[in-house]
């Protein structure tokens, strides 16, 4: 595993963990951060030791005084360098800033008036700062200004034009590297330090999504029956009929109501395309049909991702309608900013009940056109039917649009991308011109361009890249040859032999093992050296090459590591971000069908209840359907408890509700509940127990008594919800098992004895949405038959 990718896994591992003190899940995400510093301290202190080895050891000995004031002056650029400019956390675009580069540049050129041409590479410090600190319309300027300040340096005195030109770049080279590994830095600090903002967000924006569909969806039909309900309620005393039609219709709609719940329900869920292809897969050759599928989805989002599993398991399952169909293909392919599902198979007819108005593969077209998309079942002219759907894939669906502090993170990362290649670059010009200075035999020029060119396009073509798969054969292989372009040419060249190592020491780093690329990187430096006392070089020059080497292989293995690290580390706070908002929707799903399914049926029982009673008993009548606008008020309420957060449920009311629709459908109720005080979490858990298994009781026409006790039992609570009548309607017991899992041939839990519900329930189910809560508290669900053959739902929560 990379460097790179065991921080990205420790990042996701700790993205949404609470923190608790420092922990080992903690500190290695932010390993990043500090390996980030420190290869900024490494660059920024490497260049200002060489500048005051330079001044104060090879030019001979040098006086206390003027010592302690190269010391001094050195000292005050390095320390604002790494105390303020280099710093992750500071805001560089301030007032202090500002201050600061004042300072910088009364320590960069006026110790020139002692030292002389011994201090002409400080102002590399004062065009770092300004990079950073002055605004881009400003920094350029400031930075050409600090290139020709240096030019003018060596001018002054008298260096030779070459020397003039080489070392001005060579200021503007090491400008660029303080800028990048600094701004590189911060951006690694930043995404760190906001791993969770963009999934808060998208969490946000999802909440607004499903007020939309609530309102749309229930909020109409909830309105309707309670003015119904007001209208029924002042029919009774006029016309008992017209009062019994209004209520027929608060009936309907009640039922309607419930099976939209569902449908959002259900819709919300995330589905696994390759989970649904390979139970297509098994399904199809269990009914000995030759299948093939190609699944090349590639990265979508997850609404789009489950809208084509959808499509997938509906298409399966009409395949699976006709016994004549013997081959059928399944292909998805994702590309050119589309993605397209195809199912084709032979045996069917132009009369197919799945080409019938009133199929569900007909109302494809409608749906996919309203989200841009095109949909068609038709059968081709070769006999064989193919139903087809395309989607367009404009982004990463589901995630917010940046807003302004993100969007200058992604201005900032265009512009180091637009410098990195700048920057090395400046490396080749600065190689060139040295050769220059060596050399002006044309083949010599012509062989150092040629393999300097060649290096650089390896560069930018293949190491630079952050999508380069670093630990593999062909990343050795590149490396292999970036070597070959760096030594080789070294063989006709000799003392005339200039390249740039730097590059492969730097990409050596990044793709070599750690302990393989340290030992790489000091052979290098070993052979550089060497290579310049072989060629003459006096000490002066193999000291100073040597050392320049070392800086730019550093600088080469920062900017590449810190921009795939930035690169990897925003696309995993991205992935993360779904997650987040995959788990809202499923929590969403959970809560819809918890809060309202009880409610809607309730509603539609008792709306019943007091259309039979009402010939008979008016003033119970009343009193029922009373009871049934309470219920309708309480729906809209949870519709808006649902999409703004998790509801606290009182657990005296919902077991006040229990008793009294029992009581409606004439259900025997013995009710034991205890008076403790609870955690409001234990609480609303149990009351969520509680509606969901009186929603399953009166799913069984049979019933005829049902008990709920809640109880003490060591350090937890118990509550228990024992009905009989479910031995004729056992099948429809196991709410555990979802109709998705049905068809995918999922066995339903065994009834013999009470079971322990299945922890893979589906997260549209009432009883696998309860094992969820409860599991989630530290607690234990079962559901099932007892041998006396009454059914016990059972859940027992820690206190």
């Amino acid at each position: 595993m990379s460097p790179v990718t065991a921080l990205e896994s420790a990042a996701e591992r700790s993205v949404t963990a609470e923190p608790r003190g420092t922990t080992a899940a903690d500190r290695r995400p932010r390993l990043a951060a500090y390996l980030a510093s420190a290869i900024v301290v490494a660059v920024v202190a490497g260049f200002s030791v060489i500048g005051l080895v330079n001044l104060l050891l090879l030019p001979g000995p040098v006086g206390f005084v003027r010592g302690a004031y190269a010391l001094l002056g050195i000292g005050g650029l390095l320390a604002i360098q790494l105390l303020w400019f280099s710093r992750p956390a500071v805001r560089h675009d301030s007032a202090t800033s500002l201050i600061l580069v004042a300072v910088m540049v009364v320590l960069a050129y006026v110790p020139l008036l002692t030292f002389g041409l011994l201090w002409a590479d400080m102002p590399v410090f004062v065009g770092g700062a300004v990079l950073l600190a002055l605004p881009a319309r400003y920094a350029g300027p400031a930075l050409t200004a600090v290139f020709f300040s240096v030019a003018w340096i060596y001018w002054f005195f008298d260096a030779s034009p070459l020397s003039i030109v080489y070392n001005a770049a060579g200021s503007v080279f090491y400008s660029l590297v303080f800028y990048l590994l600094t701004r590189l830095a911060r951006m690694v600090h930043n995404l760190h330090e906001a791993r969770t903002e963009l999934a808060q967000r998208a969490v946000a924006e999802q909440r607004l999504a499903f007020a939309r569909d609530l309102h749309d969806l229930l909020g109409m039909s909830l309105s309707a029956i309670a003015l119904k309900g007001e209208l029924a309620h002042r029919l009774m005393r006029k016309s008992v009929d017209r009062a019994k039609a209004e209520l027929a219709e608060i009936t309907a709609t009640a039922q309607r109501t419930l099976s939209d719940v569902r449908a959002i329900s259900h819709g919300y869920r995330e589905l696994s395309l390759e989970k649904e292809s390979r139970t297509a897969e098994s399904l199809l050759s269990g009914s000995e049909i030759a299948v093939q599928i190609h699944l090349d989805q590639g990265d979508l989002p997850v609404q789009t991702r489950t809208l084509l599993a959808k499509v997938l398991r509906e298409g399966v399952t009409n395949v699976l309608r006709y016994s004549d169909v013997e081959h059928c293909e399944i292909d998805v392919r994702h590309q050119d900013g589309k993605v397209t599902l195809e199912i084709v198979n032979d045996g069917m007819t132009a009369d197919a009940p799945a080409l019938s108005p009133d199929s569900r593969l007909t109302s494809l077209p409608g749906e996919f056109a309203a989200l841009g998309g095109t949909a068609s079942a038709k059968i081709d002219a070769d006999g064989r039917f193919r139903l087809r759907v395309e989607l367009p894939v404009p982004g990463r669906q589901g995630t917010p649009t940046p807003h302004e502090g993100e969007q200058r993170t992604q201005i900032e990362s265009k512009r180091i991308r637009r410098l990195l290649p700048l920057t090395m670059a400046m490396m080749a010009f600065g190689a060139t011109v040295h050769e220059l200075q060596l050399t002006d035999q044309p083949w010599d020029l012509a062989l150092v361009v040629g393999s300097i060119a060649a290096l650089l396009a390896l560069q930018f073509s293949y190491f630079n890249r952050p999508t380069t798969q670093l630990r593999s054969a062909q990343s050795y292989g590149m490396l292999f040859v970036q070597a070959c372009l760096i030594y080789l040419p070294l063989l006709p060249l000799g003392q005339n032999w200039v390249s740039l190592p730097g590059l492969l020491i730097g990409s050596a780093l990044l793709v070599l093992p750690p302990v393989l690329g340290w030992a790489f990187f000091a052979l290098n430096i070993a052979a550089y050296a060497e290579i310049q006392r072989i060629s003459g070089a006096d000490i002066t020059s193999t000291v100073f090459y040597t050392a320049a080497t070392v800086m730019t292989g550093l600088a080469v293995f920062g900017l590449l590591w810190l921009v795939r690290l930035v690169t990897e580390l925003d696309s995993t706070r991205r992935r993360l971000a779904e997650m987040a908002l995959a788990e809202e929707r499923l929590r969403f799903a959970r809560d819809l069908h918890d809060l309202l399914g009880m409610s809607l049926s309730a509603i539609a029982l008792k709306s019943e209840l007091t259309a039979r009673v009402l010939p008979l008993d008016r003033g119970r009548a009343e009193e029922e359907l009373t009871e049934v606008l309470g219920l309708t008020r309480q729906a809209l309420s949870d519709v808006r408890s649902v999409a703004s957060g998790y509801r606290e449920l009182s657990l005296d009311s919902e077991s006040r509700t229990a008793k009294s629709v029992l009581v409606a459908a004439d259900v025997k109720v013995r009710m034991e509940m205890l008076e403790d005080e609870l955690p409001t979490t234990v609480r609303t858990v149990l009351a969520v127990v509680l509606r969901e298994g009186i929603t399953n009781v009166l799913r069984h026409s049979k019933v005829e008594s049902c008990e709920i006790a809640m109880r003490r039992t060591g350090n937890g609570i118990c509550l228990d919800i024992v009905n009989d009548g479910v031995q004729r309607d056992a099948a429809r017991v196991p709410a555990t098992r979802s109709e998705e899992q049905a068809a995918a041939g999922v066995p339903a839990p065994r009834l013999a004895g009470t079971v322990a519900v299945p922890a893979d329930a589906s997260p549209g189910s009432g009883i696998g949405n309860l094992s969820h809560r409860v599991t989630d508290l530290g607690g234990k669900l079962t559901a099932g038959i007892e041998p006396d053959g009454r059914f016990r739902l059972r859940a027992v929560v820690p206190v």
